[in-house]
């Protein structure tokens, strides 16, 4: 494994690891309430439900490596999402009164280099080299 692999792994793991976390937390919060919040804010309340499955679907996908670019790319979309609709009154690093968008910023830069390089995940490197191989033995 090379060490841009090997670092690409390791972002890959920790967004996986954040996302599903911040999913799993919407569940056991109740995602009624969750919904609730969301449509205070303007934004319809059943995104919550579509949120809290993909981040818990999709971080899952990124601990083991498969969709990683498209699962990066719609986390970096949430997170834009995130910081417009919810954090940007705070400002960067927040006003007192609430946080800053400093974390969503820095998911968000994670999620799109992963997206843009066309990162590919452990199982999606497996599948790959399955597929090349069952290509090239039908030559």
């Amino acid at each position: 494994m090379r060490k841009q692999q090997a670092a690409n792994y390791i972002v890959q793991v920790v967004l996986g690891i954040i996302f599903a976390g911040h999913g799993i937390m919407k569940f056991q919060n109740g995602l009624g309430g969750v919904a609730g919040w969301f449509a205070s804010m303007g934004l319809p309340g059943a995104l919550a439900y579509i949120v809290a499955i993909a981040e818990v679907a999709g971080g899952v996908m990124l601990i083991v490596g498969l969709g990683v670019r498209y699962v990066a790319a719609l986390f970096a979309i949430i997170m834009a999402g995130a910081i417009i609709k919810v954090k940007l009154s705070a400002g960067l690093f927040g006003n007192g009164k609430a946080a800053g968008f400093e974390f969503e910023l820095a998911l968000l830069a994670m999620n799109a280099y992963l997206a843009v390089a066309g990162v590919k995940g452990f199982l999606d490197n497996l599948i790959g080299k399955n597929k090349e191989t069952e290509y090239t033995k039908a030559m």
